[in-house]
């Protein structure tokens, strides 16, 4: 099984992570050894990022490649429109589909440079992304993925505005979602109804990151784009200078939100790692989602 919705198309949940590519030499190191540590526990499919404006696009390329030829691991390579023409867009499908990639995730990305200004179109570039999920389909035989948010895309009005846009994404070709950043379950469970309510029944995975650190905390909320949730402030914000205790208790609540969300029949949960493994690995075998060794 190559394609993302195979491999969460399975009689038991399972688990996927997301790298970045590594800036430098160090980094790369050790971007490989939480690769290495995690392909031992057969996550459903491992994706790699893509920097906004193609900043980090030539280690990303070398980076997926190295996953798809070196490893067992099935990978998602990520690819956004932000300051390309069509041509270059193309060309890096190519490039994608050449090191055997066969997982597209199809974002139209953040503004360079301002992740919150006013998105400019590349003259020859595409403004939706939609477009750009047609024009994967249209290079070849990609499953392709797309992003969600569980309380609405920062430029959408309103929600039902922003979910009729994911509809529109998913019905151009879309075979899965992945939801962005949330600390309460239940918000990621009214996105899933409201997908449902419009008739539409793609699958869709949610993203969990580990809260190791007030720092993790912190960008859990910034990426999420919502006010932190008053249960979790009164579990974590009050462990900030107890780096063990907060460790302990960020861990305990990311498993809880697993199960949670397992229970509710979700397919596969998502784990950004910050190219770190450690956390990942004790929720996933604190949720059940390795497999037995035989």
């Amino acid at each position: 099984m190559t394609s993302v919705v195979e491999r969460i198309t399975t009689d038991r949940p399972v688990f996927s992570v997301e790298f970045f590519p590594p800036r430098d030499n160090d980094d790369e190191r050790v971007l490989w050894k939480a690769i290495r540590e995690l392909e031992a526990l057969d996550p459903a499919f491992v994706s790699i990022t893509y920097g906004a404006g193609g900043s980090t696009r030539d280690r990303t390329i070398r980076t997926t490649g190295r996953v798809v030829q070196e490893t067992t691991l099935v990978t998602m390579a990520h690819l956004t429109a932000v300051d390309h023409s069509v041509a270059e867009l193309r060309n890096v499908i190519g490039w994608y589909a050449a090191v055997g990639v066969r997982n597209i995730l199809a974002v139209r990305g953040d503004p360079k440079g301002d992740p919150n200004g006013e998105w400019v179109r590349h003259p020859e570039g595409l403004t939706y992304a939609e477009e750009l999920v047609r024009l994967c389909r249209e290079l070849g035989d990609f499953c392709v993925g797309v992003s969600a948010f569980p309380y609405g895309h920062p430029r959408s009005a309103d929600l039902d505005t922003d979910t009729k846009y994911l509809v529109q994404k998913l019905r151009a070709g879309a075979d899965f979602a992945i939801a962005q950043l949330f600390l309460d379950p239940d918000d990621f469970l009214r996105l899933r109804d409201r997908l449902a309510a419009a008739g539409c029944d793609t699958p869709l995975i949610p993203g969990l990151m580990p809260l190791t650190t007030p720092r993790t905390l912190a960008k859990s909320v910034e990426l999420s784009g919502a006010p932190l949730p008053a249960s979790v402030a009164a579990r974590l914000e009050h462990l900030s200078d107890d780096p063990v205790a907060f460790r302990k208790a960020g861990v305990d609540l990311v498993t809880e939100m697993g199960e949670r969300l397992l229970a509710e029949g979700v397919p596969a949960l998502h784990f950004y790692t910050f190219n770190r493994s450690k956390a990942t690995r004790e929720v996933v075998a604190r949720l059940g989602l390795v497999p037995a060794r035989t």
